[in-house]
């Protein structure tokens, strides 16, 4: 029978696609996976990967062994999670999740305040682009995550947080400010920036700027709500930043003004995501009410709104 180490290292193939990647990802020689994945492919009577191949292929079969091998290894660390949860409480390692455009501004007091109640527990912070983390979450290179609804998936549970108010932004001697009273069709043809394309944030904004008949201005895409607030402010554009953000330290609103349209309003809604049926999903979710409680704090409402 295959051992777990030898499906370990057929996933760190799988990934990595290239034998001194995966021997590394491992901490083995690249002899030592080659050997091991060589008995392997002896004992299943099947040949599992092509060699000679750059980036290094899995065959039909291999991949199909190897998305099955994820899931074991998924499930035992699973059973030592829940082993280990059973002796210590809410302890041990939690590779979190989050999207630039959360994290830096909501997780912070969130982190202190679990880190001041729960000492033994650490959360390994992991900002990226939400769509790539769920594939990491779904493989087992995280344990929860925080983005932006809608999410789906049968092999996920998804925890809705709260709602979010976004706003737009401009900088204080845009002509815009002059109106007395702004509406919808006042933003016809004005330059909105966004975020690059791979960011939930990006497909939003192209669903505002085509809700108000604005323009989404592609050329100058920012890599982060600070440079969106910094272009915004300098005249280039419109942004539109999220409320939490405008109400933080590390946001806020010194180079840039809201607009009030009377008729319109856009907001986003948060979740929390970690694999069904995971051993630590009562930890993760008293990681998600933390959270929660804190956008609440932060905006100034009471309870959360049911997103369900």
């Amino acid at each position: 029978m295959p051992t777990l180490r030898q499906l370990e290292y057929l996933v760190a193939v799988a990934d990595a696609k290239h034998f001194g990647r995966a021997a590394a990802a491992v901490n083995v020689s690249q002899p030592t996976l080659s050997q091991q994945l060589r008995t392997l492919e002896a004992r299943l009577g099947v040949v599992l990967i092509e060699r000679g191949d750059s980036p290094v292929q899995l065959t039909p079969i291999g991949r199909e062994i190897a998305q099955r091998a994820r899931q074991i290894l998924i499930g035992v660390d699973d059973v030592r999670g829940l082993a280990k949860r059973a002796v210590s409480g809410l302890a041990g390692a939690i590779r979190f999740g989050v999207t630039p455009t959360l994290g830096p501004y909501l997780m912070p007091a969130v982190v202190a305040s679990l880190h001041g109640e729960y000492r033994d527990m650490r959360l390994f912070m992991r900002e990226g682009i939400p769509d790539e983390q769920l594939a990491d979450l779904r493989r087992g290179a995280l344990d929860m995550l925080l983005a932006p609804l809608p999410v789906s998936g049968a092999d996920l549970h998804i925890e809705p947080l709260f709602r979010e108010p976004l706003c737009l932004v401009a900088a204080p001697d845009n002509a815009l400010f002059a109106k007395p009273r702004l509406r919808k069709a006042d933003m016809a043809g004005v330059g909105v920036l966004s975020l690059d394309p791979r960011h939930h944030f990006h497909r939003q904004a192209v669903e505002i700027c085509g809700d108000l008949n604005a323009e989404l201005l592609r050329d100058y895409e920012g890599t982060s709500l600070d440079s969106l607030r910094q272009m915004a402010g300098s005249g280039i554009g419109l942004a539109i930043l999220p409320e939490l953000y405008l109400r933080s330290e590390v946001g806020g609103e010194d180079m840039v003004r809201r607009l009030d349209i009377a008729d319109w309003s856009a907001e986003r809604s948060i979740a929390a995501v970690w694999r069904r049926g995971a051993a630590w999903a009562d930890s993760y979710r008293m990681i998600a009410q933390a959270i929660a409680a804190q956008a609440h704090a932060m905006m100034g409402t009471k309870d959360a709104m049911p997103l369900r």
